[in-house]
């Protein structure tokens, strides 16, 4: 459903004219606009209050929000931190995409800085005599991310074999290997849900999305034929030590259900499954030669990149991840970009994984 609401408040001229580039631009290319949002919107543009964030509540996890807040500086745009600055109103406002607009009056100009989750930050600059083409950049950003499908519902059996319910070689790897990651210092997010948003608004993310808390990345290693082990979301990579809580084992993918399919003890409470559980899915089905796959918030020079940067947890970046890897020279050990996010990187092992990145990881992410 190809659809779109607009809320919140346009106090200025600019906001307001941002208000209505949007929506005759997504209404030019085939979205429907509501005035008044319903359960089912696909896209939600909220306009906030920098002194007063008020979220948009989706009721559907297909529904996409993207918060939009206006700054005027005294100086450019190029001597502040905008990542610093917006990250926080991105968490607070509960949204899949912020836009912050900041007027640099020392140069003329407008500029409109698009933020992901990933803490992916990119930019396009508006000129005045160039509106529509700067709206039809603005969509191009925004359309792809919006139309995307996540794959984050998990499907939990207790059916896992007895002689697996404490791990085997495999997980004794993962264990390992999850020691090694985090020696490599690729922390976190630097800014924790817990310290942006309430406690109801928190449990609200935790139930659409699924989230387990902020991580640096996910490691897999195959069991078998069909099935993986993966670390669970959220989970400390450095002490992984309990099947079903810190490490999984993915049996498939639901694709009626859009889930994955875990097999689990009976006597744990399990945690989610990484949001990137389909993209490893999806490599391991089509290549038995890739051993393992490890997923960091970092940067290899000479990679091949994806051209868009999907969110996590979707089949869209699952499948342009997939086909990267297909188009590399070796498949079984292939390095793949993820544009504003990270790298997925396979190999015949975990410590083949290892091995092969040891001095040459960039910490920091570049970004278009």
């Amino acid at each position: 459903m190809r659809n779109f609401s607009i809320v919140g408040d346009t106090k200025t001229d600019f906001t307001a004219f941002f208000r209505q580039g949007l929506e005759k631009t997504f209404t030019t290319h085939g979205y429907e606009y509501y005035e008044t949002p319903v359960d089912d919107i696909r896209v939600v543009f909220n306009f906030i209050d920098r002194d007063r964030v008020r979220p948009f509540r989706r009721q559907a996890q297909a529904t996409f929000v993207v918060s939009v807040l206006e700054e005027h500086l005294r100086g450019p745009i190029d001597r502040i931190d905008v990542l610093k600055l917006a990250y926080p109103y991105l968490v607070r406002s509960l949204s899949n995409h912020f836009i912050l607009i900041v007027h640099d009056a020392e140069n003329e100009r407008s500029t409109v800085s698009f933020i992901t989750p990933e803490q992916g930050c990119y930019q396009v600059t508006y000129h005045e005599d160039e509106e529509e083409q700067f709206f039809q950049k603005v969509y191009e950003r925004l359309e792809p991310l919006a139309t995307s499908r996540l794959v984050i519902d998990n499907i939990f059996n207790t059916d896992i074999p007895e002689a697996l319910s404490h791990g085997d070689e495999v997980t004794a790897q993962l264990s390992r290997s999850g020691r090694r990651l985090d020696e490599m210092n690729l922390l976190p997010a630097p800014f924790p849900l817990e310290e942006y948003v309430t406690p109801r608004d928190l449990r609200h993310i935790k139930k659409l999305y699924g989230l387990g808390g902020l991580s640096y990345g996910n490691l897999s290693a195959r069991k078998d034929e069909a099935r993986f082990w993966m670390s669970a979301s959220g989970v400390n990579k450095a002490d992984m030590k309990v099947v079903g809580q810190d490490m999984l084992l993915i049996n498939g993918y639901d694709h009626d259900n859009n889930a994955m399919k875990i097999s689990v003890p009976q006597d744990v409470q399990p945690k989610r499954a990484s949001v990137d559980a389909i993209e490893h899915w999806m490599i391991y089905t089509e290549h038995p030669d890739v051993g393992a796959i490890v997923h960091i918030h970092a940067w290899m020079d000479g990679v091949q990149a994806t051209q868009i940067n999907y969110p996590c947890g979707t089949l869209e970046l699952a499948e342009t991840v997939a086909e990267l890897v297909r188009q590399s020279d070796d498949p079984s050990r292939a390095v793949i970009g993820l544009k504003n996010h990270g790298l997925t990187i396979t190999g015949r092992s975990l410590d083949d994984i290892f091995d092969r990145i040891e001095g040459r990881i960039l910490p920091q992410v570049p970004m278009s």
